[in-house]
């Protein structure tokens, strides 16, 4: 069995944790729950909290806030199934770490360097590795040059994961739609 790589975007509360929590439980294999988010404040304690009251007892859960390529390697010598939430979040991470580069350029550079680390970690596996992503660039421009920065970036880690990708799913109001085999490509490199 060759895995494969989905990623599943959507805007916020679209359903797109829930839908890829439900693929990957669909796979009938061990699943490992790759979580980004730091715990800083107490409104993030509450949507870590959602997310945790979903999973099942038995599905794996690693944090990874950073170098999330070498966990998802751990990840994949454990489970067969990797469910990663979510790409934004962990590409925020990044761009605020402490090894970032601090010009606009370099830290889109090395996020993206990051990103390629991730899909090489997840390519050839075989497990099927679900990333989840949100759509951040389909609503207002944001007002100051950081949030602009961060809109685009994660808009180009988007594209460099679902060019990767076997499937993409776009879920809206708590619906699905596979994407991936009905789109046409854009000639650009992302």
């Amino acid at each position: 069995m060759k895995g494969k790589i989905i990623l599943v975007t959507g805007g916020a509360r679209s359903g797109k944790s829930r839908f890829a929590e439900r693929l990957v439980a669909a796979l009938g294999t061990r699943v490992a729950y790759i979580a980004t988010a730091q715990v800083l404040d107490a409104e993030m304690a509450a949507r870590v909290d959602i997310h945790r009251g979903r999973r099942p007892e038995d599905w794996l859960t690693f944090e990874a806030p950073f170098e999330a390529a070498e966990v998802l390697g751990e990840a994949l010598t454990k489970a067969k199934a990797v469910l990663f939430d979510c790409l934004t979040v962990y590409t925020s991470n990044l761009m605020l770490s402490p090894d970032a580069p601090t010009t606009a350029e370099g830290r889109c550079r090395f996020v993206r360097e990051q990103i390629d680390e991730l899909l090489q970690s997840a390519q050839g596996q075989q497990a099927t590795v679900v990333f989840v992503t949100n759509e951040v660039g389909m609503g207002i421009v944001p007002d100051n040059a950081l949030a602009r920065e961060f809109r685009d970036l994660a808009g180009l880690v988007n594209q460099q994961v679902a060019a990767a990708a076997d499937e993409v799913y776009l879920t809206i109001s708590g619906l699905a739609v596979e994407i991936k085999k009905i789109a046409t490509t854009i000639d650009e490199e992302v």
